[in-house]
């Protein structure tokens, strides 16, 4: 953060950045919905050439972008909302815009992870497979779905994103976000912390406002544990395509890696574990 800070010529300390991000007129561009809307439609038409470098299979299931509806703008979040296998639903990538002058610029952090190839990708794929039965086609483990939105994440710049040091910044303040939840979720839960103090710890270390940094905090107090989970199944994910490009060497494929970690669903992170070493075996031979 520091080192994209120094990078566009900002004088001042990072708070004072972080600050500037938060406030400065040019980080919100938008006059209309439609505007808001057309900015995440451009991120999605960005990465489009790169997913097939990335992915052997994708969904069937149609992808629309939509406004989140005005009656529950005011306190929703961006979110996905899953389609239907047969095609009668789309998945559709949620956007609230109470206003949308006071709309902050579309992040591609936040679409990867949302939308593509994140939870459209990771749920509609399990939703799509037959051969799973029901209880696994719908059902779902924390530390493995937000995992692999999380890891999506990761991808952005093979998939041509982050190249705007903004976007960049937005990407790196969305990591630093996780790791302060980290401090948090345990934080509330273990070492009795209170509200106010949690809040102010999240305000005290990312481009966050009071309002935003109070929804998330109270979520965390309902949830005991799901900000650790995020964490947990992405570092997984991570470890094992880090294991796996080094064993494998040139048999590596992160595309067929990509599959066999998505093509049977959500699962607990040791029996992915187990799953994943048995794909890598046939992989050697």
């Amino acid at each position: 953060m520091e080192k994209v800070k120094t990078s566009v010529g900002f004088k001042g300390d990072l708070n004072v950045y972080l600050e500037y991000l938060r406030s400065d007129p040019q980080f919100f561009p938008y006059k209309t919905p439609e505007e808001v809307l057309a900015a995440y439609r451009a991120i999605q038409q960005k990465i489009d050439p790169a997913l097939h470098t990335l992915f052997l299979h994708t969904p069937k299931t149609p992808f629309e972008i939509r406004q989140t509806e005005a009656f529950r703008a005011a306190s929703a979040s961006a979110e996905y909302f899953a389609g239907l296998p047969d095609g009668s639903r789309p998945g559709i990538f949620y956007v609230p815009i109470v206003e949308a002058t006071k709309t902050h610029v579309a992040e591609e952090s936040l679409f990867a992870h949302e939308a593509i190839p994140g939870h459209h990708y990771q749920i509609m794929l399990q939703y799509e497979n037959d051969h799973l039965p029901q209880f696994r086609r719908h059902g779902g483990f924390t530390a493995f779905m937000e995992g692999w939105g999380l890891y999506s994440e990761s991808l952005g710049k093979e998939l041509g994103l982050y190249t705007d040091p903004y976007q960049k910044m937005a990407n790196l303040s969305e990591e630093i976000h996780r790791a302060i939840r980290l401090v948090v979720d345990p934080g509330l839960h273990t070492k009795g912390w209170t509200r106010e103090q949690a809040i102010k710890y999240m305000m005290d270390n990312e481009p966050i406002s009071e309002q935003e940094a109070t929804a998330e905090i109270e979520r965390y107090m309902a949830i005991p544990g799901q900000a650790v989970a995020y964490k947990v199944g992405a570092m997984k994910l991570q470890a094992l395509r880090t294991k796996y490009a080094k064993q494998l060497g040139s048999s590596f494929n992160i595309a067929a890696f990509h599959d066999e970690v998505l093509k049977d669903g959500a699962m607990p992170l040791d029996i992915l574990d187990e799953k994943m070493n048995a794909w890598a075996k046939t992989q050697k031979k």
